[in-house]
This record gives structure tokens, C-alpha cells and sequence, in this order.
């Protein structure tokens, strides 16, 4: 299991809940050397993240919580997510396993000569 913060380091008397997504691939792939995919990067300091290997061998678990409730998110996502941290952490979590699994993140509105390695 790979964790960056440690476990009951939130603020607060009532610790925020863990946000968890089923990732292909092992834990070393998802969280390679330690270090946090490219949506997670962005709540450093902010969350605890670990990462184990799923049950029944289909791929890993990726997991996220909230040090200090929304206060401790970052600008504009603080603001966002309000009264609800779960419903941001969620939406990163979705991005960081389609990045991890795809190489990008998917949009709905991105046309194909948008995408990473489209001949322009």
C-alpha cells in the first residue's frame, strides 16, 4: 500500500470520508515511485492518497480523502464543491483513472484534432 500523508492527519473531529476507484493495472503503474498522476498532483498538500491491489486481482485500488475538509482544497475547487468535497474528489478520481488507463483524459466536447497525437 502507498501512502503519501498520514492516516488521521484531517482537521476536524469527524474524519472525511475516502473516495476510492478501481484502476487497471498494479499499484506500482497507478502510483509510479510514489508519485501522484497529473489530477491528483494538483490537491497535493491537501489530500491523503494511498493506493492497494484491488480484490480478486482487477487492478488497484486508488483512494482519496480530504485533510481538512473543503478548506483544505485548493482555490477555485474549495469554492466549487461546497458543502461536498466527496462530489470533487470523485470527478479527480474519474480523471486520474482515465489518464492512467487511456493517456488522456476524456471530454465529451474535445473534437478528435484536439486530442494528444493528432496530426494537425
Amino acid at each position: 500500500m502507498a501512502r503519501r500523508r498520514a492516516p488521521g492527519a484531517g482537521g476536524g473531529p469527524r474524519p472525511a470520508r475516502w473516495q476510492v476507484v478501481t484502476v487497471t493495472g498494479r499499484p506500482e503503474q497507478v502510483l509510479p515511485a510514489g508519485r501522484w498522476p497529473e489530477p491528483l498532483r494538483r490537491l497535493d498538500g491537501a489530500v491523503e492518497v494511498w493506493a492497494r491491489p484491488a480484490p480478486g486481482g482487477r487492478g488497484t485500488e486508488l483512494a482519496v480523502r480530504p485533510l481538512g475538509g473543503t478548506a483544505a482544497l485548493p482555490g477555485l475547487a474549495a469554492h466549487l464543491v461546497g458543502d461536498d468535497p466527496g462530489r470533487f474528489l470523485r470527478q479527480v478520481l474519474r480523471e486520474t483513472r482515465q489518464l492512467v488507463e487511456t493517456g488522456e483524459v476524456l471530454r465529451a466536447d474535445r473534437s478528435p484534432l484536439e486530442r494528444p497525437g493528432a496530426a494537425g
